[in-house]
């Protein structure tokens, strides 16, 4: 888990650039897309002290609104269950994206606090106008130096605009890494295994969220 978490603190600077208008979504391109709004909310997460200083309500505040309308939690959840997918019911199917939802959601907002001196440079894109799925590639560059930090983003276009499914961090795919964790708690506990792990984690975070112990 501490290694999905890396994974996703880096993933902090690719996933606000998918915070985009309906509208304009179905219009432009993604990387366009990508490149316009990433800079507003990098920009917001750098310059608002409550969410420098790890404000939880003003961090979650801003997730919710330029980033979870724009995530496809379905097929991310979906991918990661791998074959398990199928047999689980309706209703496992239906709590298993809730909690992973939850579990995205808490640990990219921790991510959000590490935002300082940041900035993203896109690679062009190689899709075609007719694509419905791309591959978007970009790199973080820290005005401190050292090594940029090579993102990669998987999004599909679907009637509402685009939606973001799964982030590759430093050569590793964020749906796949979760997959060996699915598969290690569903071995372990089935279905309903998984949907408790997940429950559980949740509360941690939460709770440490709340500036609890």
């Amino acid at each position: 888990m501490k290694m999905l978490t890396k994974l996703f603190a880096v993933a902090a600077f690719a996933v606000p650039a998918l915070a985009f208008s309906g509208a304009a979504s179905a219009q432009e391109a993604p990387d366009a897309l990508v490149k316009r709004i990433s800079s507003e909310v990098l920009d917001t997460a750098k310059n608002d002290k409550d969410i420098q200083s790890g404000n939880n309500n003003r961090i979650m505040e801003l997730v919710e609104q330029k980033i979870l309308p724009y995530v496809d939690f379905e097929r991310m959840t979906q991918l990661a269950a791998g074959r398990y997918w199928r047999q689980a019911t309706p209703d496992q199917q239906k709590q298993l994206i809730t909690q992973f939802r939850s579990l995205l959601v808490f640990t990219y907002s921790g991510a959000l606090s590490q935002v300082r001196d940041q900035k993203i440079e896109f690679k062009p894109l190689r899709a075609a106008p007719t694509d419905t799925e791309v591959e978007v590639n970009s790199q973080v560059i820290s005005a401190r130096g050292g090594e940029p930090i090579q993102l990669s983003y998987r999004l599909e276009k679907k009637p509402d605009g685009w939606k973001l499914y799964d982030v590759n961090v430093l050569g590793a795919w964020l749906v796949e890494a979760y997959r060996g964790t699915f598969a290690n708690e569903i071995s372990k506990g089935g279905i309903d295994g998984l949907i408790k792990a997940l429950a559980d984690k949740n509360q941690q975070l939460a709770a440490r969220g709340n500036g609890k112990k």
